[in-house]
């Protein structure tokens, strides 16, 4: 499984690369077919990013990563 530091997992943005990566706990998910997530940002929250405390702050929580694409490790 690959890992991610900070600096990597910021180049899977939408706009350097265009796939669009988040970490959530430690885990890299692929967002990048989800349609939310088809503009810059979705709900203020930007790709590339780890995003641990933005989703426990959804509606939707943790739950919404169920059924994403697992693409790596966060090591930070």
């Amino acid at each position: 499984m690959r890992e991610f530091t900070k600096e990597q997992l910021a180049e899977f943005d939408g706009q350097k690369n265009p796939e669009k990566y988040v970490a959530v706990d430690g885990v890299v998910y692929d967002l990048t077919n989800v349609p939310a997530w088809s503009g810059d940002n979705h709900h203020g929250n930007v790709a590339g990013q780890d995003l641990s405390i933005a989703i426990t702050h959804s509606p939707h929580g943790k739950k919404f990563l169920d059924d994403k694409p697992v693409v790596g490790k966060y090591i930070g």
